[in-house]
C-alpha cells in the first residue's frame, strides 16, 4: 500500500497526463489491502489498477525506454500480482522499438549499397589567419579541409592542409599535407587500414616528403561520447631534402585516435603518429579543444609539435604551432 503511494507520488512529476486518474483513485488504496505485501494469498488481484496502468501508458507515449523500465520496475515491486500484465505492456513497447530500428538498420543499408560514388561523403573546412604590424610585419594563414565517405565496410578518408606566413617581406612557413586512407572494418572493432601522404616544408628541410602505410587498427573504446582508435603498421618513405638530394626508407607508423565529448557543445580531441625508421624518425602530437557556435560551426583551439630526431642541417628538431580556426562542418 505504501509502495503504490509513494510510486504515485514519484511518478506525478514526470508523467502529468496520470495525475487527475491518480487522484482520484488514490483514497481507495488507504483501504484497499488487496495488494499489501503478505503471504500471497489467493484475494490478491490479478488486475492493474487502472492508475498505475495509465501511468505505464504515458510512459510509453513518451517513447522514452527508461522512464517505462523505471515505472515499470516499480509497479512489479508494489503489485507483483500484476507482473505478467505489466510484461506485457512493456514488451509490445521494446518489441515496437526493436522493429523500427531494425527497419531503419536495413533502409540505411540498402542506401549505402545504392548509393554512387559521389554519395555519402560529409566533411569539415578549418580556417584559421593572423595578421601584425609594428616592429614585425607578419602576414599568415592556415587551411584544412577533411572528407570523409562511410559506407557498410569501407571507410574512405580524404585530407588536404596548408600553413603559409611571411614575415618581414619573407616567407617563414611552408607547408603542404596531403593524405587518403581507406579503412576495412573486419569486425565491429577490427578494420585494415592503407595510407598514402605527401608533405612538403622546406623549413623542416625537405622539398617533398611521400609516405606509404598498411596494417592493421582497433577502436579500443567505441562510445556515444568517448573514442580511442590505434593502429600501426609497416611504411615506406621517400624524402627529397632541399639540400642533400634523396632517401628512401622502410619504416614502421604507430598512431591513435582519440575523441571525447566533454559536453553537448565541448570536445577533447588528440591525434599522435610516429614514423620509426634507422635515420629519422617522425613524432607528431595535435592536441584540440573545439567549442561548438551552432550546428555548422565550431571554433577550435589547437597545440601541434612535430619532432624529427635527425633532421638535415640547418633543420631544427622540433617545430611547434598553436592555433586558433573556425570550422565548418558539412
Amino acid at each position: 500500500r505504501a509502495g503504490i503511494v509513494s510510486l504515485a507520488g514519484l511518478l506525478l512529476a514526470a508523467i502529468p497526463s496520470a495525475s487527475a486518474a491518480v487522484a482520484l483513485h488514490a483514497p481507495d488504496y488507504a483501504d484497499d489491502r488487496r495488494y499489501d505485501q503478505g503471504d500471497g494469498s489467493a484475494d490478491r488481484a490479478d488486475d492493474l489498477p487502472e492508475p498505475v496502468r495509465l501511468m505505464i501508458e504515458a510512459a510509453i507515449a513518451s517513447g522514452d525506454p527508461r522512464k517505462v523500465d523505471t515505472v515499470a520496475e516499480f509497479a512489479r515491486k508494489t503489485i507483483p500480482a500484476a507482473a505478467n500484465e505489466i510484461d506485457a505492456m512493456t514488451g509490445g513497447f521494446h518489441a515496437e522499438r526493436r522493429r523500427v530500428a531494425a527497419q531503419s538498420a536495413a533502409r540505411k543499408e540498402r542506401e549505402l549499397r545504392e548509393a554512387g560514388l559521389l554519395e555519402n561523403w560529409s566533411g569539415r573546412g578549418e580556417l584559421g589567419a593572423t595578421r601584425s604590424t609594428g616592429n614585425v610585419s607578419e602576414t599568415g594563414v592556415t587551411a584544412r579541409l577533411s572528407v570523409k565517405r562511410e559506407g557498410i565496410d569501407w571507410t574512405h578518408k580524404l585530407l588536404a592542409a596548408i600553413g603559409y606566413q611571411r614575415t618581414s617581406g619573407r616567407t617563414s612557413k611552408e607547408q603542404l599535407l596531403f593524405s587518403y586512407e581507406p579503412n576495412y572494418a573486419v569486425s565491429d572493432r577490427l578494420f585494415t587500414y592503407g595510407l598514402s601522404q605527401y608533405e612538403r616544408d622546406r623549413f623542416q628541410g625537405f622539398t617533398s616528403r611521400v609516405s606509404v602505410s598498411g596494417g592493421m587498427g582497433y577502436n579500443l573504446i567505441d562510445r556515444r561520447r568517448l573514442n580511442l582508435a590505434i593502429k600501426g603498421g609497416p611504411a615506406w618513405r621517400h624524402t627529397v631534402f632541399t639540400d642533400t638530394g634523396s632517401d628512401d626508407s622502410m619504416a614502421a607508423l604507430a598512431a591513435l585516435d582519440f575523441d571525447w565529448q566533454l559536453s553537448e557543445g565541448m570536445k577533447l580531441t588528440q591525434d599522435a603518429s610516429a614514423y620509426l625508421e634507422s635515420a629519422n624518425s617522425t613524432l607528431k602530437s595535435a592536441t584540440g579543444l573545439e567549442a561548438k557556435i551552432n550546428s555548422r560551426l565550431a571554433a577550435r583551439l589547437s597545440y601541434t609539435a612535430e619532432l624529427n630526431t635527425d633532421p638535415p642541417p640547418g633543420a631544427v628538431k622540433t617545430d611547434t604551432r598553436t592555433r586558433f580556426t573556425v570550422i565548418y562542418d558539412f
